[in-house]
């Protein structure tokens, strides 16, 4: 690991201000991705601002009748909370599904939603990688793409973004809520956070350099049922292979959105009139761009299947 400095922040805004006007400065709370890629030396931060002291740790409703969530929420006591058990299922559920208990005891809400989207090739320093190092090609294009991107992709990365908390909050119609360095608040919702790869696949968010995330917020519970399914090549502590997150209402209609079949968590709304027709009707709206690999076509039958087994559990 590459030496750096430190410092614990006092304000939002403060920690804003400092990752802003710090050369190489990035935000640290639980760690559970940033240190790992430290000490691969994939990450190099010069300065670490430590965000833990800032209080944003409460969920709280909120006047509209949904749920503030603080950024600095572990996943564990997200889970287990009794309004998000109650009203939104579905969160609860994806967020037991990743990684393990131990890391879900430090994992925060907004580091849930910051993990980087990779790749094998990412971790290996030895191959060109676009986001470890813009512009040096990639090498899973060529290479084993088992597990990676089947739609959404570019010439540059078809990694996909790993995580289950996210691909939730997008069929939860989630809203990001942010702080600029000047102290200027804005509010991104998640269907508008997330970037596509194209030819810039470092950039994968829609942050400006320095702005914090402080809370996320959901609107409103919707009812239906509640289903999230992940399909991964062993039991626990594994990214999905194609993982389901629905909601689905009695006369049929709903929401899905896919994890593992692209760089973000994939809804396409359109597709979702055809949730009473079936899970091939909605599936080829969902995929129907899809550019599979010979390695990874599978996944498009593996979504359909999925998506399928959900609806059926769903509406029994």
């Amino acid at each position: 690991m590459k030496p750096f400095t430190y410092e614990r922040a006092s304000s939002p805004a403060a920690a804003a201000a400092a990752v802003q006007h710090t050369p190489g400065a990035r935000y640290i709370a639980g760690g559970t991705n940033l240190l790992d890629l430290m000490k691969l030396q994939i990450e190099t931060p010069l300065h670490l601002v430590d965000i833990n002291g800032l209080g944003l740790d409460r969920i709280e409703a909120t006047s509209e009748g949904g749920l503030r969530i603080g950024a600095l929420v572990r996943n564990t006591g997200l889970a287990a909370h009794q309004s998000v058990r109650r009203d939104y299922p579905l969160l609860s559920r994806a967020l037991l599904a990743g990684a393990s208990g131990q890391l879900r005891n430090k994992a925060t809400t907004a580091g849930n939603l910051l993990q980087r989207t990779r790749c094998p090739y990412f971790y290996d320093t030895n191959l060109p990688c676009n986001k470890r190092a813009p512009g040096s090609g990639c090498a899973a294009i060529h290479g084993s793409s088992r597990s990676l991107a089947v739609i959404g992709g570019s010439e540059a990365c078809i990694a996909t973004y790993p995580g289950d908390m996210a691909v939730a909050m997008r069929a939860l119609d989630a809203t990001i809520e942010t702080v600029r360095a000047d102290g200027m608040v804005r509010s991104i919702p998640i269907a508008d956070f997330y970037r596509l790869p194209g030819n810039t696949p470092h950039v994968e968010n829609a942050l400006e350099p320095g702005e914090l995330i402080t809370s996320v917020t959901l609107p409103k519970p919707v009812g239906g049922t509640h289903v999230y399914h992940k399909v991964r090549d062993r039991a626990s502590y594994a990214f999905a292979l194609v993982s389901v997150a629905a909601i689905v209402h009695k006369d049929g209609t709903g929401r899905v959105a896919l994890g593992g079949v692209a760089p973000m968590p994939w809804r396409i709304q359109e597709a979702e009139a055809a949730l009473p027709n079936g899970a091939r009707a909605v599936m080829s709206r969902l995929l129907a761009d899809a550019k599979p690999t010979h390695d990874n076509a599978y996944k498009i039958t593996l979504a359909g299947r999925t998506l399928d087994a959900v609806l059926t559990q769903a509406r029994s």
